[in-house]
């Protein structure tokens, strides 16, 4: 990888990042805000392996896979809470689900 793919690399995860953190602040269902915070998992995690093999370290292979196993517990943990909302309010949109405060 030279160093202009590095910089694509680092340009492409910076998109997804962004796409990812926009989805988070402005979608309002429990789906979308999961599947938003997995674009930012994958976009971190594709800056660690370019990054990585940049510099010539595994570092960031290894950081990618910490980040996989990271997404997986995320999405056990997000899908449970999915169901629990989904059970008890019969609607995925947080606007609605705004009874848990306090």
């Amino acid at each position: 990888m030279t160093a202009v793919l590095f910089e694509h690399a680092m340009v492409l995860a910076g998109v997804l990042f962004i796409i990812g953190l926009f989805g988070v602040l402005l979608r309002r269902e429990v789906i979308f805000i999961l599947l938003s915070i997995e674009v930012m998992l994958n976009a971190s995690g594709l800056a660690f392996v370019a990054a990585g093999f940049r510099w010539g370290q595994p570092d960031g292979q290894v950081m990618y896979i910490f980040i996989l196993a990271l997404a997986a517990a995320e999405v056990s943990v997000g899908l449970a809470f999915v169901l629990g909302i989904s059970h008890r309010y019969r609607t995925l949109d947080m606007d609605q689900v705004n009874r848990m405060k306090g």
